[in-house]
């Protein structure tokens, strides 16, 4: 979360530059948001070097860790992509811990939540969509066009399914990016909310603190998921290139 003493519960998600860089009038400053989407990169690579530095037959908990996270992800790649899919895996992969540590690193006293951005989960989206749709168009031509159209339709209602089919490919995008960015920002404005209510209530503000614990517990589920769900929905969209219906 952000500083506790901030007044508003936005304050929290300020973009501040930490490094200030200007090149021909445009601003790429390093800010508190790359710090922390290096935060994230770092203790994803840091995990699994650890892990995987003194491997053995009964794994110690970091060993045991990385393997779950691992086989995690590798199960649902191969579950809703098929064979052919396994090779995104990788990039589903790396998704999935860049956002879930992400989204881990926000709850942190002093954190910034990069995920709860719309210019962070819009940008991840439209990579991903446009690298399904290039895919797509790769493996299958001009027969990728057979996306939009319901598998034993009468002609009649194809036609008028087909454009509904359509606009539904075109906001997968935004309703991918608006479900991450809408859901960490939510709770943590809740989080900020009721911190203030305990230093506002004085002595009753016991009863706001018992309620972030609750709130932080589910925030941390709410984290985990909104990482699973973004990649599983990155794996719907790959099998839809690859398989078409």
């Amino acid at each position: 979360m952000a500083h506790a003493e901030g007044h508003s519960p936005m304050e929290q998600f300020k973009i501040e530059p930490l490094i200030p860089i200007h090149i021909g009038g445009t601003d790429i400053s390093y800010t508190n948001s790359a710090l922390f989407m290096t935060f994230a990169v770092i203790l994803t690579g840091l995990l699994f070097w650890g892990a995987t530095r003194h491997r053995t037959m009964v794994p110690g908990r970091l060993q045991a860790t990385a393997e779950m996270l691992y086989e995690f992800v590798a199960g649902m790649v191969k579950e809703n992509t098929g064979l052919e899919g396994m090779k995104y895996f990788p990039f589903v992969f790396t998704l999935f811990m860049f956002i879930l540590f992400g989204n881990f690193l926000g709850l942190m006293p002093y954190g910034f939540t990069f995920t709860s951005h719309i210019i962070v989960t819009a940008a991840m989206a439209l990579f991903i969509f446009t690298a399904v749709t290039i895919i797509g168009f790769a493996r299958h031509g001009l027969h990728f066009f057979a996306l939009f159209v319901p598998p034993g339709a009468p002609l009649g209602i194809a036609i008028i399914l087909a454009p509904l089919e359509f606009f539904s490919y075109l906001i997968r995008p935004v309703s991918l990016s608006l479900r991450l960015f809408a859901n960490m920002l939510a709770g943590h404005v809740l989080l900020k909310v009721l911190a203030g209510f305990i230093i506002t209530l004085g002595v009753f503000g016991v009863v706001p603190f018992a309620a972030i614990f609750g709130v932080t517990f589910l925030e941390l589920m709410v984290a985990a998921i909104q990482a699973y769900v973004f990649s599983l929905l990155t794996c719907i969209y790959l099998n839809d290139a690859i398989h078409l219906h």
